[in-house]
C-alpha cells in the first residue's frame, strides 16, 4: 500500500507540481520503478483500485503493458494463468471506458500471447480462448473486439522480448486461426454499432497476408459489408482500410500473389472504380477525396505489372491515377508518384518482358507498351510541371514551409525524369519548351511576372540527362530564350543551373563555341546578383569547363579573369569562399588538357593568387602565423587541394609541391598544434600525392619525415590519412621501403601506446579510426613491410582493446582491420605470411572470439551488427573447426535462462557452416539470431555481457 500511495503522489508532482525540478525528479522516479519486480503487482492493484484517477490508470495500464512486453521472463512460470486472468478481468472492467487504458491492457494481452505457446491458453490458443471468452461474455465484446485487432500486430513489434523461435510460432499460430479469427468478426457483424471496430480488426489481420484464397475472400461477409460501406459516412474510413488491405494482400507473394487472388481483385477493381467520379466532385470533403485517391493509388502500385500490360481494363486505371495527379492538393496528387515510377521500371527494364522468346519479340513488346504509355505520361508532365512554380507569397514564407516547397520541387522533378524516361527526354523538352515559350513572351523586364519561366526552366534543368547532346530542334530556342531572361536573383539562379546542365549539349552543339561567350556572360552576371545567384554560377562554370574543356583552352585569359575576380573577391562579385572552389576546379579541368610546358605555366597562374595571401602570412614571422584564425589559412590551403587534385599533369603538380614545400612546412611547424589547419593542409597534400604519384622526387622524403616527427608532438589524425595514401601510391615501391617500414612502425608504435584502454578509444575516436584504416591501407598495399614488423602483434592487441568502442567510425576500422587479417588467405601474393599471421591470432583467438561474441550479443549497438557478424564468420573461415570451438567456449559461459541449449547449437551450428565454405548470407540469419536472442530485454543483455566480460579480458601481449 505503500508503494501504491507513492506511485500515486509521483504521478500527482508530474502532473500538477508547479516546480519543473520536482516533476523532473518524479518523472525518473517513476522510470525507476517500471523496471523494479514489484512494478507488475503494484500497478495491477491500481488498475483495480475504484478509486484510481485517469492519470493513474493510464500509467500502470502502460506499465504493465511494458512489463508483459519486455519483462515476463522476471515472473516463475505458474505466474501466467493468475497474470492472464487478471488481464481479462481488467479488460471487462474497461471495455467501455477510458480507450487509451483499454488498448494498453489489449496489447498487454496480445504481449503475453506472443510468449506463451498455445497450448498453455487451452484448446486452440489465445483465438480459441477469445472465443470462448465473447460467448460466455457478450457484453463485454467491445473490449474483447479490440484485443482481437491488436493481437496480429504483436507478431511484428519487436519490443516484445520474445525468443526468434517462439515468435515464428506465434506466426504460425495466428494464421492457422485465420478461420476462427474472421468468423468472430463476422458473427460480430450482425451488433450494428460495432461494424466499424470489425472492420478495423479484419483490416488488422489482413495485415498478416496469408491464409485465405481469394476466391473464399470474394463472397466473404466480411468483404461485401467493407465494399457495401465504401460510401457510407460512418463506415468510409474503416472500410477504406479494409479494400486498402485487401489489394495489398492480392499483391503480396505469401497470399500466392495477383494470379491465386483474381478472384478477389475481379471483386475489389470495379468497385473501387466506382468511386471515381467522387474525385471531382466538389461537394465531397477533402479527406473523402484523400481516402478514394489512396485506393486508387493502391491499386497502382499493387497492380503495376498487370496494368504495364496496357490492357483497356488497366487504363482505365491509369486515367483515374490522372485525375488523382491532377488534383489542387498536393499531398493527394503526391500519392501516384511513386505509381509512375513504378510504372516507368516497368516499361523500361528489359528483363521483365524476359516470358518472350527472342530479342525481337522482347523489343518489340517493350516498344508496344511504350506507345500505349506515351498519352498518360505526356499529360502527366503537364499536370505536375505547375507545381514547382514559387507561391506568389514565397518571400513571406516561413523556413519550414520553404523547405516544404524546395521538397515538392524535387518530388515533382522526380516525376518528369520518370516521364522522360518513356517519352524520351527529346520529347519531355518539347512539352516543356512550350511553357517555357509561354511564360518568357510575359516576362520582358525585371517587375514582370517572371515565376512561370522560371518554373519551365526547373522542369527542363531536371530532365538535362535524358535530352541527347545532340538534340537541334528545341535546345537552340531554350539557350536563346533563357539568355535574354531578365535578371531576377531567384530566376537568374534557375538560368545558371540550367545552363551547367546542360554543359554536354554546348560542348556537341554545331554552334557551342558562337554561344559560350554568352553563356560565360551570363554566368558573371549571376556571380553579382545575390549568393544564391552566384552559388548557381559558379556550379555552371565548373559544368561548362568540365565538359567544353577543349573549346575553352584557348579562352584562358578571359576565364583567369573570372577566376582572378571571385577568388580575390574582386568587384561586384558575390562568391563565397567555398564555391570560389568550384571555380577552381574549373580552371584546374582546362588546364589539365593542355600541353605540358603550357599546363605548367598555367598551373603557376592558377596558384598565385593562392599562394600570395600565404607567403604573405608566413614572411610576417612566426608570431603572425600562430595567431592568426584558421579559416584565414585554410581558405587558402583548400584552395591548393582542389588546383592538386584537379590539375591532372603529374609533373607539373610535383614541380608545383616542391615549390610550395617552404611554406607547406613552415605552415606544419608552426600550427601543428591546430587541426583544422592540419586536415586542410593533409587534404592538400593527399591530393598532390595522389596526382604526382612518383614523379614528387625528394619533397615526398621531406613530407615523411615532417608528419613522424609532428605525429609524436600533437597526435594528429590526419598525419595518419596523409600516411594512408602515401602507403596506397608508393607502398609496393621497393626504393621506398626503408622510408615506409620507418614510417608505419613509428606511427603504429606511437598510437599504441596511446591507446591502452577503452577510455582512451572513446576519448580519441579519430585516432583509432585513422590508425585502423592505414593499417588495412598497410595489409593491401605493404605487407611484405607490416605484417612481418614488430608492430604488427602490438596491434592486435590494440584493436582487441578497442572493439566495442561505441565510436561508429572507430568501431568500424578495427573490425575491417581484422576482416582484412582473416581474409589473408583469400590473396595468393600473401600466403608466405600466414605462418606470421597465425603465430599472432591464434593465441589471441579465444579472446578475440569472446569480444567480437560480446559485440554481437549487446557490447555494440545492433546498427554494427553486419560488420560485426561478417568479422567473426570472416575468423571462422581462416581457421575452420579451431575457431568453433573458441566460440563454443565463449558461449557457454552465457547462462542458460538467457541462450538456450538449442539456440546455442543453432549459433554453432552456423559458424561450423562458415568455417566449412557454407555461403556467408546462408548462416548469417542463424548468426542474427542469437544477437536477437541476447538483446531482447535489458536483463538479458546484462546477464550475457556480465558472462562474457569483453573489457575484462586478459588481453596482455602474447609473448
Amino acid at each position: 500500500m505503500e508503494l501504491q500511495n507513492t506511485v500515486k503522489e509521483a504521478l500527482n508532482a508530474l502532473y500538477h507540481h508547479p516546480d519543473d525540478g520536482v516533476r523532473l525528479q518524479a518523472d525518473r522516479w517513476l522510470q525507476d520503478f517500471q523496471r523494479t519486480l514489484d512494478a507488475w503487482q503494484v500497478a495491477d492493484n491500481l488498475l483495480h483500485d475504484a478509486t484510481s484517477n485517469l492519470e493513474t490508470l493510464i500509467f500502470c495500464s502502460q506499465t504493465l503493458r511494458s512489463k508483459v512486453q519486455r519483462d515476463f521472463e522476471e515472473l516463475p512460470s505458474e505466474a501466467f494463468r493468475p497474470l492472464r486472468d487478471s488481464l481479462n478481468n481488467l479488460l471487462r472492467k474497461f471495455h467501455k471506458g477510458p480507450p487509451k487504458v483499454r488498448t494498453q491492457i489489449s496489447i498487454a494481452v496480445a504481449a503475453l500471447a506472443v510468449h506463451v505457446p498455445a497450448e498453455d491458453w487451452g484448446g486452440g490458443g489465445i483465438v480459441k480462448w477469445l472465443q470462448d471468452e465473447m460467448n460466455l461474455h457478450p457484453e463485454y465484446i467491445p473490449g474483447f473486439l479490440e484485443l482481437l485487432t491488436v493481437l496480429p500486430e504483436e507478431v511484428f513489434n519487436y519490443k516484445i522480448a520474445a525468443r526468434p523461435e517462439r515468435r515464428r510460432q506465434f506466426d504460425k499460430e495466428l494464421t492457422s486461426q485465420m478461420e476462427v479469427a474472421l468468423n468472430i468478426l463476422t458473427a460480430c457483424l450482425n451488433i450494428n454499432e460495432l461494424k466499424e471496430q470489425v472492420l478495423e480488426a479484419f483490416a488488422s489481420w489482413l495485415r498478416l497476408k496469408h491464409g485465405i484464397p481469394g476466391s473464399v475472400l470474394a463472397s466473404h461477409p466480411l468483404v461485401l459489408t467493407a465494399l457495401s460501406s465504401l460510401n457510407s459516412e460512418l463506415l468510409s474510413e474503416a472500410s477504406v482500410n479494409v479494400i486498402s488491405e485487401l489489394i495489398h494482400y492480392t499483391a503480396a507473394g505469401s497470399s500466392g500473389g495477383v494470379t491465386v487472388q483474381m478472384p478477389l481483385i475481379q471483386v475489389l477493381v470495379p468497385k473501387v472504380m466506382n468511386l471515381k467520379a467522387q474525385l471531382r466532385d466538389s461537394s465531397k470533403d477533402e479527406e473523402d477525396v484523400k481516402a478514394i485517391a489512396r485506393l486508387f493509388s493502391d491499386m497502382g502500385d499493387s497492380y503495376v505489372e498487370l496494368i504495364a500490360t496496357g490492357s483497356d481494363e488497366s487504363m482505365l486505371i491509369v486515367q483515374a491515377l490522372l485525375e488523382v495527379a491532377s488534383h489542387p492538393e498536393y499531398y493527394i496528387a503526391s500519392m501516384t508518384f511513386n505509381f509512375w515510377h513504378s510504372l516507368q521500371v516497368n516499361l523500361t527494364k528489359r528483363d521483365l518482358h524476359i516470358s518472350f522468346v527472342n530479342e525481337s519479340s522482347i523489343e518489340a513488346e517493350r516498344n508496344r507498351r511504350l506507345q500505349v504509355f506515351r498519352p498518360a505520361y505526356e499529360s502527366l508532365v503537364s499536370l505536375v510541371s505547375f507545381r514547382i512554380q514559387y507561391p506568389q507569397d514565397y518571400q513571406d514564407l516561413s523556413y519550414e514551409d520553404l523547405k516544404e516547397f524546395k521538397q515538392t520541387r524535387y518530388a515533382v522533378a522526380d516525376v518528369l525524369i520518370d516521364a522522360a524516361s518513356v517519352l524520351g527526354g527529346d520529347a519531355t523538352l518539347r512539352i516543356l519548351y512550350m511553357k517555357l515559350d509561354e511564360a518568357a513572351a510575359c516576362c520582358q523586364n525585371e517587375k514582370s511576372e517572371w515565376r512561370p519561366a522560371e518554373a519551365a526552366l526547373f522542369g527542363i534543368r531536371a530532365i538535362s540527362s535524358y535530352v541527347s547532346a545532340v538534340e537541334a530542334e528545341v535546345m537552340p530556342k531554350v539557350m536563346d530564350r533563357l539568355l535574354k531572361l531578365p535578371q531576377h536573383p531567384q530566376l537568374l539562379q534557375t538560368v545558371c543551373l540550367t545552363i551547367g546542365a546542360y554543359s554536354k549539349w554546348l560542348d556537341a552543339a554545331p554552334g557551342g563555341p558562337s554561344i559560350l561567350p554568352s553563356v560565360l556572360d551570363v554566368l558573371m552576371s549571376g556571380m553579382g546578383v545575390s549568393e544564391d545567384s552566384a552559388a548557381a554560377a559558379a556550379v555552371a562554370f565548373r559544368q561548362i569547363c568540365d565538359d567544353c574543356r577543349l573549346k575553352l583552352c584557348g579562352c584562358l585569359d578571359g576565364l583567369f579573369h573570372i577566376y582572378h575576380r571571385a577568388v580575390n573577391g574582386e568587384g561586384s562579385f558575390k562568391v563565397s569562399a567555398e564555391d570560389s572552389l568550384h571555380l577552381v576546379e574549373a580552371l584546374s579541368k582546362v588546364i589539365t588538357e593542355l600541353p605540358p610546358d603550357h599546363a605548367k605555366r598555367a598551373l603557376e597562374a592558377l596558384c598565385l593568387p593562392v599562394v600570395t595571401p600565404l607567403q604573405e602570412v608566413v614572411s610576417q614571422g612566426p608570431d603572425t602565423l600562430n595567431s592568426k584564425p584558421a579559416r584565414d589559412l585554410t581558405v587558402h590551403i583548400d584552395r591548393f587541394g582542389y588546383i592538386f587534385r584537379y590539375v591532372n599533369h603529374a609533373e607539373a603538380v610535383a614541380d608545383a609541391i616542391q615549390r610550395l614545400w617552404p611554406i607547406f612546412k613552415a605552415i606544419f611547424d608552426l600550427r601543428a598544434w591546430d587541426v583544422r589547419t592540419m586536415e586542410s593542409l593533409c587534404r592538400a597534400c593527399k591530393y598532390a600525392v595522389r596526382t604526382s604519384g612518383r614523379c614528387m622526387g625528394f619533397t615526398i622524403g621531406a613530407m615523411l619525415e615532417e608528419i613522424q616527427g609532428l605525429y609524436q608532438q600533437h597526435h594528429q589524425p590526419c598525419f595518419l590519412y596523409l600516411s594512408s595514401e602515401v602507403i596506397k601510391i608508393f607502398g609496393s615501391d621497393p626504393s621506398c621501403a626503408n622510408y615506409l617500414k620507418s614510417l608505419i612502425e613509428a606511427l603504429f608504435m606511437h598510437t599504441t601506446h596511446l591507446l591502452t584502454s577503452i577510455q582512451e578509444f572513446t576519448a580519441r575516436p579519430d585516432i583509432a579510426d585513422d590508425c585502423f584504416l592505414l593499417a588495412s591501407r598497410c595489409i593491401r598495399y605493404c605487407p611484405q613491410l607490416f605484417i612481418p614488423s614488430a608492430v604488427f602483434p602490438s596491434l592486435v592487441d590494440c584493436s582487441m582493446i578497442g572493439i566495442t568502442v561505441q565510436h561508429r567510425e572507430a568501431s568500424n576500422s578495427i573490425l575491417t582491420f581484422l576482416t582484412d587479417i582473416f581474409d589473408l588467405a583469400n590473396s595468393t601474393e600473401v600466403e608466405q605470411y600466414l605462418p606470421i599471421r597465425n603465430a599472432v591470432i591464434i593465441p589471441r583467438g579465444p579472446s578475440i572470439t569472446r569480444i567480437l561474441i560480446a559485440s554481437l550479443t549487446g557490447a555494440l549497438p545492433s546498427s554494427r551488427l553486419e560488420l560485426v557478424r561478417y568479422t567473426l564468420l570472416s575468423l571462422c573461415r581462416a581457421y575452420g573447426p579451431q575457431s568453433v570451438e573458441w566460440a563454443k567456449e565463449s558461449v557457454s559461459l552465457i547462462p542458460l535462462t538467457a541462450v538456450t541449449e538449442f539456440e546455442r547449437s543453432r549459433f554453432l551450428k552456423a559458424l561450423s557452416d562458415a568455417a566449412s565454405g557454407v555461403n556467408v548470407n546462408a548462416v548469417s540469419a542463424l548468426v542474427e539470431e542469437l544477437s536477437e536472442v541476447c538483446r531482447r530485454n535489458r536483463t538479458v543483455m546484462e546477464i550475457v555481457q556480465g558472462s562474457l566480460r569483453p573489457l575484462e579480458l586478459n588481453i596482455a601481449p602474447v609473448s
